[in-house]
């Protein structure tokens, strides 16, 4: 199975702001590249290509000090169940949602993962 990764717009790529190439997020989660490349072809992460080629980069507030947010890969199959390709769970999780406050990844990082997806199972609806 090859790994098909989808080119990010300008919005997105403005919203998200910090990206890592693979290499990196191997780095910083102490993996190999083969290990963090399966990382997104089991859509614990995605990620996207920038800038009109290159290999896959993902947003660096998807990880924590030594792994994977928790709750991101969880909240990643619910919005792909709700027929999101990755730039739009990309986009969804950057976006600023007044009633959390802030963007989805935010509640995220604060431990309010539960809560983002009660609010991603209802996009499938």
């Amino acid at each position: 199975m090859t790994l098909t990764v989808a080119q990010i717009d300008r919005e997105t790529d403005q919203l998200v702001g910090e990206w890592l190439p693979i290499s990196e997020v191997a780095k910083r989660l102490g993996l190999t590249i083969g290990r963090a490349k399966q990382l997104l072809k089991d859509k614990k992460l995605v990620g996207a290509r920038r800038n009109g080629g290159g290999g896959p980069q993902v947003p660096a507030r998807f990880l924590g000090p030594d792994d994977v947010l928790k709750g991101l890969p969880g909240t990643l199959t619910v919005l792909a169940d709700a027929g999101f390709d990755e730039v739009e769970s990309i986009r969804w999780l950057f976006t600023p949602d007044e009633s959390l406050p802030g963007a989805p990844i935010d509640a995220i990082s604060a431990g309010r993962h539960t809560e983002v997806k009660r609010r991603a199972q209802a996009l499938g609806f």
